[in-house]
């Protein structure tokens, strides 16, 4: 490792660095997946759901300032592409059926025929 022109001594940041190899030396991946898990257990704990909801409600505004409108056009093609090379015809007809079937328990019949008839009722005034 370098050492910066500070007199020979080693700066905070190689210090840090150094120490921070020397760890990861020491330890394998199922140790730092372990502290993982147990940090967010502990924070999960001392939260509650809206302080979640908070945090990440002000990262999205955040987001949705930093980039505009075409950034967000292009990450979603190129999910959308890597989504469609990924999975097969039958992927997105099973989840597809499972959507229809989720939605049709939320709602039930009686949601179903009122869109209908509004539905009805905006084509009959466009027609008209």
């Amino acid at each position: 490792m370098a050492t910066n022109n500070n007199n020979g001594k080693m700066s905070r940041e190689e210090a840090g660095q150094k120490g921070g190899e020397k760890v990861s030396r020491k330890y394998n991946k199922s140790h730092f997946e372990e502290i993982g898990q147990k940090g967010g257990e502990a924070t999960s704990k001392k939260y509650d759901s809206g302080h979640f909801e908070d945090i990440g409600q002000k990262g999205g505004e955040t987001t949705s300032n930093k980039y505009n409108k075409s950034h967000f056009e292009e990450i979603g093609q190129k999910g959308g592409e890597t989504t469609s090379k990924r999975y097969n015809k039958s992927h997105f007809e099973d989840i597809g059926q499972k959507g229809g079937e989720t939605t049709s328990n939320k709602y039930g019949k009686d949601h179903y025929e009122e869109i209908g008839r509004k539905g009805g009722e905006k084509s009959r005034r466009n027609n008209s």
